[in-house]
């Protein structure tokens, strides 16, 4: 009978990674989508010539997918984080625009934890490359 490895920190981050995006995007989709319109910029709706709930939709269904991506396709999981890390730095300028305009989101209500919220990303965006590296 073949032994099981014990899992290691990188792949329960790779989980946890996993976790936290398809219950962002499942936020996006559903209870959030309404609040989350405001964090899109307006030259975003103008650049992707589409509404703000399309944006907001289109990155909740994206994060599902990532999410989905990164356990169900370990081949490609190098390629999945490289994808993530981008994701989340794509979205960087809609957490500033709501930072400058002080305007509140779900989870997002006060100048403080907007401006705190953009040291969130940074950590993201490494959490996601170091995760789908091997080493």
């Amino acid at each position: 009978m073949p032994r099981r490895r014990r899992p290691t920190l990188r792949s329960v981050s790779r989980g946890a990674l996993a976790l936290l995006l398809v219950a962002a995007g499942a936020g996006h989709l559903t209870w959030g989508r309404r609040g989350y319109r405001i964090v899109v910029p307006g030259w975003a709706t103008r650049l992707l010539h589409t509404d703000k709930d399309a944006i907001v939709v289109a990155s909740g269904a994206v994060e599902m997918v990532l999410g989905v991506a990164l356990i169900a396709l370990p081949v490609e999981r190098r390629r999945v984080g490289a994808a993530i890390a981008a994701f989340f730095v794509a979205v960087f300028p809609g957490n500033v625009h709501q930072w400058r305009t002080g305007r509140s989101a779900p989870g997002l209500n006060t100048d403080r934890s907007r401006f705190l919220r953009l040291f969130l990303q940074p950590p993201l965006v490494a959490w996601a490359w170091w995760a789908t590296r091997e080493h």
